[in-house]
């Protein structure tokens, strides 16, 4: 319990310490210098980036003056003037919701004192009063808040009304700067909009930093608030994510991205008919799926998005094989992840009984899904073939490549070139379907085998796509050795993978991680983890390469070779 205490007659020694620190601050500083501390893991060219948009303007802190009599007298003793008291819309809120008082019943002046920065430009200082009133004992309010610093912040002008630029400038704060947003709001009384961030990074001289515009920009306000939604609006949409899945696999399942491929903004009623389903139904699935950013309304209906058009059958790079999976076999295998972490053992096989491989070979039609979905995800490999070195190369021999998609992209780079589809024989099956529907099949060898075993010998180029992280070290280990025995001197191993970040940098390798625990028994891996087991099977990393949707190229050669 925080113990009560009146307010003092005359400001105590902690806020006229925080008004002190803060002239010094903003004097032994300029815009540089300011980045520099707060913004420690930006790259100098980005810093310079938010310098050309961005000007130190002030540092603030939050302070409990008797009056503002009393406030005006402390600054004159520091030989600053305060300048006009005007109300706070956005620290009054940010206050009274997290002591829940009524906002009406707090009185918030920002009051600015100008000072030079160490560039000799004027900044300010930026001082919050809370002031005491009849309606609210300020006490406790102010004893909490002389604790913890909530409002003390850096404040940069933004100096663009550009709102793409300014788009830019939040994602870089909170993508490469890992800040969280941390509120904002709009001051009618100043015409200003504020948007706060904070870190909790250790070394820096202030937590948190407010970018201010000039003017009302409602809808970058609007993002910034849902970037900084409190911890359990955040953590139920975690929880819902489950009826994301299931709404895109019935989206794709009904064929209602189908049809608003081939009919965008027709009548919901008339969608309905077409894909049988209930109308009030479907309207409240679409409704959904605009949350989701998968439709959008048109005309007298819906339309699809970008994201929404990969749902389509016929769409360019369609991922609609990968929607059925996820919400089908791998959905239902995903209830069992606490068995998988309990006991390091696939919650797949818990479910159904058997390895995922095994169940699905013994299942044609998912066996036939399965493949789908990875022949769609190999769509984003386009550029595989412009990286791979095919100077001098005969023959390009995939291990369990699926049903030829990326080795058929390879071989349609360099018409010369003969292709090795090594897979399992009830996979070649529906590889040659596919292989001769590219134009493919008379180039290639669809040869069956075990790739722990043994795989075809005297490729020039041997292709490892998203095959390592189905499995353990030890299984890996094999595999690459297979393929190092069977590699003649001149020989490359193009291996692709998501790669776990070092850090804590956005990746989609970490929830693939768990989907490769919870379903087949593997694992996603860093660089230097594939470096190890590249090392222990005499083969040595040339190169690696970035490739869309988080993946990796990786060129490999044996060890003599290098």
């Amino acid at each position: 319990m925080i113990r009560s205490m009146a307010v003092p007659d005359r400001m105590i020694a902690t806020d006229l310490a925080r008004i002190d620190a803060a002239v010094d601050f903003v004097r032994a500083h300029d815009t540089a210098s300011v980045l520099a501390a707060v913004l420690p893991t930006l790259t100098a060219g980005e810093r310079d980036a938010v310098a050309q948009r961005c000007q130190f303007s002030h540092t603030a802190a939050l302070i409990f003056p008797g009056e503002l009599a009393e406030l005006s007298a402390a600054l004159r003793e520091r030989g600053l003037a305060a300048g006009a008291a005007t109300p706070s819309v956005v620290v009054r809120h940010r206050l009274a919701q997290r002591h829940r008082r009524p906002a009406h019943r707090l009185d918030v002046r920002i009051v600015r004192a100008p000072v030079c920065s160490a560039d000799g430009k004027q900044c300010d200082i930026e001082l919050f009063a809370v002031l005491p009133t009849s309606e609210s004992d300020i006490a406790e309010l102010a004893e909490a808040e002389r604790v913890v610093d909530h409002e003390q912040h850096l404040g940069l002008a933004v100096t663009t009304d550009d709102e793409v630029d300014i788009a830019g400038l939040c994602a870089l704060l909170t993508q490469r700067a890992e800040m969280c947003c941390d509120g904002g709001g709009y001051n009618g009384h100043e015409n200003l909009t504020v948007l706060y961030f904070r870190t909790d990074a250790p070394g820096c001289p202030y937590r948190r930093l407010e970018l201010h515009l000039k003017g009302e920009h409602a809808q970058v306000l609007s993002a910034h608030w849902e970037a900084a939604d409190d911890p359990r609006t955040g953590l139920l949409r975690l929880l819902t994510g489950a009826w994301a899945t299931q709404a895109l696999a019935a989206t794709a399942t009904l064929g209602v991205a189908d049809r608003l491929a081939a009919a965008p903004g027709g009548s919901v009623a008339q969608l309905a008919a077409d894909v049988g389903a209930d109308s009030d139904s479907l309207h409240r699935l679409l409704r959904y799926l605009t949350d989701l950013a998968i439709v959008r309304p048109s005309g007298a209906g819906y339309e699809l998005t970008a994201g929404g058009a990969l749902l389509a059958a016929n769409t360019e790079h369609s991922l609609q094989p990968l929607a059925l999976l996820y919400g089908g076999a791998f959905y239902q295998s995903f209830a069992h992840l606490d068995h998988a972490v309990r006991t390091g053992r696939p919650g797949f096989d818990h479910h159904f009984g058997s390895h995922h491989f095994d169940y699905f070979t013994a299942a044609p039609h998912l066996a036939e899904l399965f493949d789908a979905a990875m022949a769609a995800s190999a769509n984003v490999f386009e550029q595989v073939a412009d990286l791979i070195d095919l100077t001098g190369v005969r023959t390009v021999v995939d291990v369990a490549g699926g049903n030829g998609a990326l080795l058929a992209r390879v071989l349609a780079a360099e018409p010369r070139l003969r292709g090795v589809l090594f897979e399992r024989a009830s996979t070649l099956v529906t590889a040659r379907t596919a292989l001769e529907r590219s134009g493919c099949l008379d180039r290639c060898d669809l040869v069956p085998g075990d790739f722990t075993q043994a795989v075809p010998a005297g490729g020039d180029r041997y292709l490892l796509s998203r095959v390592l992280h189905d499995w353990d070290d030890d299984r890996c280990l094999q595999i690459l050795a297979t393929c190092a025995a069977a590699m003649p001197p001149h020989g490359q191993l193009y291996v692709v993978e998501r790669l776990l970040p070092e850090g804590n940098a956005p990746s989609l390798a970490p929830a693939w991680d768990v989907h490769m625990l919870c379903n087949v028994g593997g694992r996603e891996r860093t660089l230097a983890h594939y470096v190890e087991l590249f090392a222990t099977a005499d083969l040595e990393l040339r190169e690696s390469y970035t490739l869309p949707m988080d993946f990796t190229l990786m060129q490999v050669i044996p060890t003599a070779a290098g």
